[in-house]
């Protein structure tokens, strides 16, 4: 009795050793080829990432958020969110996300009259914010740009001095 049990342990173990050398053992993977005539499945490829935004100053974030809750909470809210119909999102905002020229134009110049923002009609009044300095609306654009689930990269002083003319 004992040569057979000694004699099956040897022949599962062979068996097992020439199914991993085939690939077909003990959860091997392999693939079989295609038949002669038929396609190869197609590789399963991950679409590429985007690129990460550039890595933006922890000190310009501070300094721009406190810039935000003084000049800006009021009426956009600590979340970004703004007020329905009154005053638009910051949050994932296509006007963020879009032409930085206007948005300085907008801290500098103020905004009245109808607007749509990521497809909502809003029509509220934006005082202007030409009293920050250029250092100022770079760390606040940057901090808008890049809270609120937007993420932007920085805004840095010589493009707001380019745009403020």
């Amino acid at each position: 009795m004992k040569i057979c049990s000694t004699l099956s342990w040897f022949c599962l173990l062979g068996a097992l050793f020439a199914g991993a050398l085939l690939g077909q053992g003990c959860g091997g993977s392999a693939q079989t080829p295609p038949a002669q005539g038929q396609t190869p499945p197609a590789e399963v490829t991950q679409p590429p990432e985007a690129p990460p935004a550039p890595a933006v100053d922890a000190a310009v974030m501070a300094a721009g958020q406190t810039l935000y809750q003084a000049n800006c909470l009021a009426c956009h809210q600590a979340d970004g969110r703004g007020v329905p119909g009154l005053n638009p999102p910051l949050a994932k905002s296509d006007w963020v996300a879009g032409d930085l020229a206007r948005l300085v134009g907008v801290l500098l110049n103020g905004q009245q009259g109808p607007i749509t923002v990521n497809g909502e009609r809003y029509n509220g009044v934006m005082p202007k914010q030409a009293h920050l300095t250029n250092e100022e609306l770079a760390q606040l654009l940057t901090y808008v740009r890049n809270s609120f689930g937007n993420q932007l990269g920085p805004v840095n002083l010589e493009q707001v001095q380019a745009l403020r003319k």
